[in-house]
């Protein structure tokens, strides 16, 4: 199997917490997210979340804060990357054909987000 390092995808935010947007699909046997960077470059801090979908759409579980379900596939839910700051977040999480999106959001369109890695085929 071939392995290629590489920048998998970058975007900036829509800002709107809660929309999802694509950071990187996996189009390959499998991928590993090993590095994502997140950026404001605004001057007062923002939130973010990260997950890993089958869809185009963050996950919500069944519906309720309490079920069981209501945080899978998230990486991370509410995080804070403070103001003129970047997070980064070592993760080395796996994508394949199945789980093949990793979804972004943010609290405003200052957040840049990046995600480093390797692309199995």
């Amino acid at each position: 199997m071939a392995q290629t390092y590489k920048r998998l995808g970058a975007i900036t935010s829509s800002g709107v917490i809660g929309t999802a947007d694509i950071l990187y699909t996996c189009n390959v046997t499998a991928a590993i997210a090993s590095t994502i960077a997140i950026c404001n470059a605004a001057s007062t801090s923002a939130t973010y979340r990260i997950c890993v979908s089958t869809t185009t759409a963050f996950p919500t579980g069944n519906g309720t804060t309490t079920g069981t379900n209501y945080y899978t596939g998230y990486l991370a839910f509410g995080g804070t990357v403070n103001a003129n700051d970047t997070v980064f977040l070592t993760v080395g999480t796996t994508l394949d054909l199945t789980n093949k999106y990793l979804l972004v959001s943010a609290s405003a369109a200052t957040v840049a987000f990046s995600v480093s890695g390797v692309e199995i085929s």
